[in-house]
């Protein structure tokens, strides 16, 4: 392939690095924001109330709830499906961590099932033998913009009469079978400068059950459902005006941003050799938030020094003396990290997650990258 540097923002020495996320913001995101400033009207306002009518038209669902940021989206979920102490939530050990964090914040503990090894995402097969008399919810993460299998998870779900909470975080406009990523279930999306589109900072609840609506909204502003009267312990979990401005334009151009990530996602997958390029089986559409290649580990080659993920890093290095940036999402699954073995008495071994986490390696396909 050859290399080009026009399409790149971060110098490095003499040359620029293709950066592995770049938001995009135009003329578009820049008019909007002026609106709402001279309005007045900062926070919680017209412009959020039209960017969750518009979040919610995406999804295909009946009602989206605009918060502060992803990991309050989660937390505000969990929430209003009654999750607290005593209870279990099954997820993902390879998740950023606030996927697991949000449900300690509840008093709840997350329970840990292994992998997919070809999707990165939870293995449906692990969730049923994971599941015990105290289990209230199944949190699948639809890691990198790939969705996870949602017929399986919600028969299992549905089996145990389980809550379902999709961290569709980093998967916006991803789908299952013809059918968009948070709208099986309660869905949680993050709207942070990386993800697909952005709003700046912030995140969105999506459901089609108006009570569960409502109790978000409730838990987002201080327990208020009316001004000044707090009928419960709330949060100020608000997303601003200023920010749902810019997710408004954003939204409208997510289609066109999804379809240049997996144009790029797709000359990448034909061109490598060397590695296992990404998987997006039969039913499933990717949205390649990131695009996260496996470098198999040579064990054999290792000298006494040698440790797991060598190879990757090498790679890594070589790229960027070549000014392509990447990235490792993530060197430690959840369940090692050290709060959760030393403060939360962990003591897990997972081998897809943990074998992934010495492979994975993430490389640019965002919308700001051309084909050159």
């Amino acid at each position: 392939m050859r290399r080009h540097n026009h399409c790149t923002t971060i110098r490095l020495g003499e040359c620029l690095l293709i950066n592995l996320a770049r938001p995009l913001i135009g003329e578009e995101e820049q008019q909007l924001v002026m609106e709402v400033l001279e309005s007045g009207i900062l926070a919680q306002g017209p412009r959020v109330a039209a960017f969750e009518e518009a979040f919610a038209a995406m999804c295909g669902v009946e009602y989206a709830v605009a918060t502060s940021s992803g990991t309050t989206a989660l937390h505000t979920a969990l929430l209003a499906h009654g999750i607290g102490p005593g209870d279990e939530v099954i997820t993902s050990p390879f998740t950023f961590i606030a996927s697991a964090n949000s449900i300690i914040f509840t008093g709840a503990r997350p329970v840990f099932v292994d992998i997919d090894p070809r999707t990165f995402n939870i293995d449906p097969k692990g969730i049923e033998t994971a599941i015990t008399p105290r289990t209230a919810a199944i949190m699948p993460v639809h890691l990198y913009g790939l969705p996870c299998d949602m017929d399986a998870i919600m028969a299992i779900a549905e089996d145990h009469n389980l809550f379902v909470i999709e961290d569709a975080c980093q998967s916006h406009g991803s789908a299952f079978q013809g059918q968009r990523a948070g709208s099986f279930a309660t869905g949680c999306f993050s709207l942070y400068p990386t993800k697909n589109i952005t709003s700046a900072e912030g995140g969105m609840i999506t459901t089609s059950d108006p009570g569960f609506a409502e109790r978000c909204r409730i838990i987002r502003q201080h327990g208020m459902p009316r001004r000044n009267y707090h009928d419960s312990l709330g949060y100020n979990f608000r997303m601003t005006d200023v920010h749902a401005a810019i997710g408004i334009a954003q939204l409208a151009k997510l289609d066109r941003f999804n379809k240049a990530r997996r144009h790029n996602a797709s000359i990448l997958s034909q061109g490598l050799r060397g590695v296992v390029v990404p998987d997006e089986p039969e039913g499933y559409h990717h949205v390649y938030h990131q695009y996260t290649v496996r470098v198999p580990q040579d064990r054999n080659a290792y000298s006494a020094e040698g440790s797991p993920g060598e190879r990757r890093d090498a790679l890594q290095t070589i790229l960027l003396q070549h000014v392509i940036g990447s990235g490792v999402y993530y060197p430690l699954p959840v369940h090692n990290q050290a709060y959760y073995v030393n403060e939360l008495g962990y003591n897990l071994q997972l081998p897809e997650a943990e074998s992934a986490a010495n492979e994975v390696l993430s490389l640019p396909v965002h919308h700001a990258v051309t084909e050159d």
